[in-house]
């Protein structure tokens, strides 16, 4: 028994040396970060980050990522609304990740690293260690723990903490949500459900190394950081694989919220018109509007209190959605509304009012497509309460 034991115990000491000696780089052994720019679609808008561990001696060149979708999770859907869903470190090959990316024609800069070769290792072995299937789920925040700020985190940490992150030469203070906005179309309807969905809490200023939530900004930083006390260059080299190629771009204009929107409050200000000029009042118009403005409120509500998401808090689209809208609907339906009904109008009005000045003096932004329509809804709130006064 003694013997079988032994034999075993040696096995798997071998087999331990084995998967060692594997997973040891040789001095040729490079590690760069590969910046993917933008691509088509919301989810693709602010870019991609991975690392790239190229070992040709040892016949590696394979690229490890953050921020893959666990669709094999349980209840995804109502996971990912909660902010509650695990995504996965990837792995895949050089050759694949390239090809893929110039089939989407997104761009790839490569920065290859200035590290020692004990750091090489480490960070090696930490990507194989995470991507082990008890440790490849996390749970992902999109300003504080995504596909670039584990990079600079798992480049920190195999640097042992001694990078210096120096601002780049065109470095300009922003919050996040400029951050975000700067890399979409404001005028999509991408960015106003951004802007409708996240709250004051993105208006505030962001640190210069929170700006490393976007891939872009991880590239600018990787080139002007430094390591240790000698300050060496993180990066030893820099150059572009791949060109994004120029295409046609559409005409978007006349699905944009911008103009969409402002069909729609042309529509309600035309209604309204007609409604003054023969002092009535157009039921099933107003049955719309408080309909719709309930549900967007009762929305931001549940993004506000009940998910994980960071960015939905404390967000004052609430004051032109009022989640109470949906419950004084039948108010609408009577020929004669309570007293207290045309009091609550009025605070609608004096909410917009508060939402500019809101605005202006930067407590938070909200999208420019909604313009129209809270120039229209101001308007015919204002035409209710005179309707209902007269009655």
């Amino acid at each position: 028994m003694k013997h079988h034991f032994k034999l075993i115990l040696l096995l798997f000491f071998i087999v331990e040396i084995t998967f060692s000696q594997n997973n040891q780089l040789s001095t040729e052994a490079e590690i760069s970060v590969l910046t993917v720019g933008p691509g088509a679609s919301l989810n693709d808008a602010f870019g991609h980050s991975a690392f790239r561990i190229k070992d040709l001696k040892n016949g590696i060149d394979t690229v490890y990522g953050y921020g893959e979708y666990d669709f094999d999770a349980p209840n995804f859907y109502l996971k990912f609304a909660q902010g509650k869903l695990n995504y996965l470190i990837s792995k895949t090959s050089f050759n694949r990740f390239y090809q893929v990316y110039v089939y989407y024609n997104r761009s790839i800069r490569e920065q290859t690293l200035n590290l020692s070769q004990a750091e090489k290792q480490k960070l090696y072995n930490y990507l194989i260690n995470n991507y082990k299937p008890e440790n490849r789920p996390y749970l992902y925040e999109f300003f504080y723990d995504n596909c670039a700020t584990k990079i600079k985190d798992v480049v920190n940490n195999a640097s042992n903490n001694t990078i210096t992150f120096n601002n780049p030469n065109d470095f300009q203070d922003a919050t996040f949500r400029t951050l975000i906005q700067n890399e979409l179309n404001k005028n999509s309807w991408g960015s106003l459900g951004i802007d409708l969905a996240l709250g004051s809490v993105i208006d505030r200023k962001a640190t210069p190394e929170d700006h490393m939530f976007l891939p872009k900004n991880i590239y600018t930083f990787f080139e002007n950081a430094t390591i240790g006390n000698t300050k060496k260059p993180l990066v030893k080299q820099s150059h572009v694989l791949y060109s994004k190629k120029d295409t046609p771009q559409a005409n978007t204009f006349f699905t944009s919220p911008v103009f969409i929107l402002s069909l729609i409050a042309l529509f309600i200000l035309y209604i309204t018109y007609k409604d003054y000029k023969n002092s009535r009042r157009t039921k099933w118009l107003d049955i719309i509007l408080f309909t719709i403005t309930g549900l967007i409120g009762v929305m931001i509500l549940l993004l506000w209190f009940a998910t994980d998401h960071s960015g939905t808090h404390q967000n004052y689209n609430l004051l032109w959605a009022s989640a109470l809208n949906i419950l004084v609907i039948g108010q609408l339906l009577r020929k004669t509304p309570s007293t207290w009904f045309v009091k609550y109008i009025k605070l609608l009005i004096i909410l917009l009012c508060l939402l500019t000045l809101h605005w202006i003096i930067g407590v938070q932004v909200y999208a420019i497509g909604l313009i129209p329509l809270l120039i229209a809804l101001f308007i015919r709130y204002v035409f209710l309460v005179k309707y209902y006064n007269k009655i």
